[in-house]
């Protein structure tokens, strides 16, 4: 799926940001919320529950700002080693946040999609998905794609299974297999323009694997909890100081 960028009015978007060169996806790896706990002595479950207040006002930035997609790493496959309390409070936070925000963002014209097996998460959980896909799902404001219980080495082998079964039924031909067919089954073939991840850390950590491959890496020291509305402006920044080449000589900046 491509997006493109909706140019806002020059009222709701920054002076120093040009409304022309903004990233039309944009995709986050939100880390840090246990680490901004326990520098506070307070247990990680608090992080937690700060971090979602914070991708909420990230959403509402991204909306006002005209960037037509935002896709985040919620839950990855690895999350489910953590402590069994510590899993169980996210799933309970993520199911009562999504309850409490959708009539909300429904308002707003946002669609909710979901990246990830969902048939791995508590059925409540599933089910408040499955209920959030449904009712945005013609909705036309920003695309908010969500990754829960997502692991892209996992899709990259799934999206091999399925077009392989579709060759052995004779519904494709080994031939019409490339780098466009395979990428519209993965994902829809999201390809984001930005990945910021928070925290410190420099890695991708099993996300997106596939569809970033030329995207733009903004890392940060600014833990998740922390990550504000200058700290976006600053990354959108440091996006539109750089040239895209596509592996080109000229490329588009």
């Amino acid at each position: 799926m491509t997006y493109t960028t909706t140019i806002q009015p020059v009222s709701s978007l920054p002076v120093e940001l040009d409304p022309s060169r903004l990233p039309a996806h944009l995709a986050i790896i939100m880390d840090g919320n246990g680490r901004w706990a326990e520098q506070r002595k307070m247990p990680r479950t608090v992080g937690h529950a700060q971090g979602a207040r914070t991708l909420k006002n990230i959403l509402t930035c991204c909306d006002e700002w005209g960037i037509s997609a935002l896709t985040v790493y919620a839950f990855s496959t690895e999350n489910w080693r953590r402590p069994l309390d510590e899993v169980n409070y996210l799933m309970s936070l993520f199911e009562r946040m999504l309850a409490q925000e959708l009539e909300a963002m429904h308002d707003r014209g946002v669609k909710l999609q979901f990246l990830g097996d969902l048939t791995g998460l508590p059925i409540s959980v599933e089910r408040a998905v499955r209920k959030a896909i449904e009712l945005t799902q013609h909705n036309r404001g920003i695309a908010f794609n969500v990754a829960m219980n997502y692991g892209s080495r996992s899709e990259i082998v799934e999206t091999c299974r399925i077009l392989a079964a579709r060759v052995q039924a004779g519904q494709l031909e080994l031939g019409e297999i490339d780098e466009v067919t395979f990428g519209r089954e993965l994902s829809d073939g999201l390809a984001p323009d930005l990945l910021i991840r928070t925290s410190g850390e420099m890695r991708l950590s099993n996300f997106l694997l596939w569809q970033l491959a030329y995207t733009e890496l903004y890392f940060t020291d600014t833990l998740w909890v922390d990550f504000d509305r200058a700290a976006l402006l600053k990354a959108l920044l440091e996006y539109q100081g750089r040239q895209r080449r596509f592996g080109g000589l000229g490329g588009a900046v």
